[in-house]
């Protein structure tokens, strides 16, 4: 007994791309990534946290990066259509070096590694929902000045 056609599953044709055609993605990803965990790297430079202090640089840095994810996003997503590679140079890349989670997890452990045990317990908690605010709220504002600004 053979089953409907409509219900035999296809195979599939298609094939996994070869390693060549990821070498842009690859790329433009390291370009981006390079861009932003410079820029990281400077913000902390110009504004270095006390050593038993609340490491506001990088927690400002990571906040201000998700809202530009949540705006950036909206952008490229729901009003124009961008460029294949800019979305993995900006929001992977730029972004993704830019906002950082080995540095907030240092920290945090550095903070207790010190004696600083409730000042690193605190950024533990407080950044995840203030980052995911940030990328909500921007995404949100985003949407509606452009709703508005279209007749």
């Amino acid at each position: 007994m053979k089953a409907p056609e409509s219900l035999r599953v296809q195979a599939s044709t298609r094939r996994p791309p070869s390693w060549r055609a990821q070498v842009p993605v690859v790329t433009v990803v390291a370009l981006g990534g390079g861009a932003g965990a410079t820029a990281r790297y400077a913000a902390s430079l110009w504004w270095p946290a006390p050593a038993s202090g609340f490491p506001w640089t990088i927690f400002w840095v990571n906040i201000a990066g998700c809202a530009v994810i949540g705006v950036f996003m909206v952008v490229v997503t729901e009003i124009m259509t961008a460029h294949p590679l800019v979305r993995p140079f900006f929001g992977t890349g730029v972004l993704g070096g830019f906002t950082t989670f080995s540095t907030y997890a240092v920290d945090i452990q550095k903070l207790i590694d010190r004696g600083h045990a409730a000042t690193g317990l605190t950024y533990l908690a407080a950044t995840p929902p203030a980052a995911l605010t940030a990328v909500w709220l921007a995404a949100r504002t985003t949407r509606r000045i452009l709703k508005r600004r279209q007749p």
